[in-house]
């Protein structure tokens, strides 16, 4: 089916366009949200406002694009990962760590934006590719490194307390009452 396109669509098509969906698509999606309409001499007038529009979001988009992309440069992430001695990591370092490592530094960056070929499973330092288009790509060096003892968890402190540590959270689980502090509750 022939369908004019109201809105960017992607890898559908451009606003303006007359693309060929299928019938399913154009009739259960594209027409419902006002994305496509019938491609009549009326509507290809009609459309000029809303293809008009699209071209300035395009260029304000990838205005945007580039600042953020030129704002990455040089830019360097350190990921902290448990290890074993020989420096293989306990899992893995993914596009998702990585994005979150450049959203803790303040970089708008998606997961989808990086694009790692394979997980980091190693210490190692490697260059990152983070693609914003297809034209528009920066490399971001993300540093794996062992994680500290004060990061690292140990079952032994955690599955019993110490005495010191049982001591202490017994006395604040049960707040010491005596009969003058009843008094002074009850009063107030």
């Amino acid at each position: 089916m022939k369908l004019l396109l109201r809105r960017d669509i992607p890898k559908v098509g451009l606003a303006g366009d007359v693309v060929e969906v299928k019938e399913g698509y154009a009739r259960n999606y594209l027409i419902p949200q006002h994305l496509g309409i019938l491609p009549t001499k009326a509507n290809m007038k009609a459309i000029e406002e809303d293809k008009r529009r699209a071209e300035e979001e395009r260029k304000r988009r990838r205005s945007a694009l580039e600042q953020q992309a030129q704002r990455l440069r040089e830019v360097e992430v350190t990921i902290a990962a448990a290890c074993n001695e020989e420096g293989h990591l306990y899992g893995s370092v993914g596009p998702r760590e990585i994005a979150a490592a450049l959203r803790d530094e303040g970089h708008d960056v998606e997961t989808k934006q990086v694009h790692l070929h394979e997980p980091i499973r190693q210490l190692d330092t490697v260059a990152v590719p983070v693609v914003f288009t297809d034209d528009i790509m920066v490399e971001v060096k993300v540093w794996v490194v062992r994680e500290t003892a004060s990061g690292a968890w140990d079952d032994d402190e955690t599955a019993k307390p110490t005495e010191a540590q049982d001591d202490t959270s017994s006395k604040e689980a049960e707040p010491h009452v005596d009969g003058a502090g009843v008094d002074a509750l009850e009063t107030e």
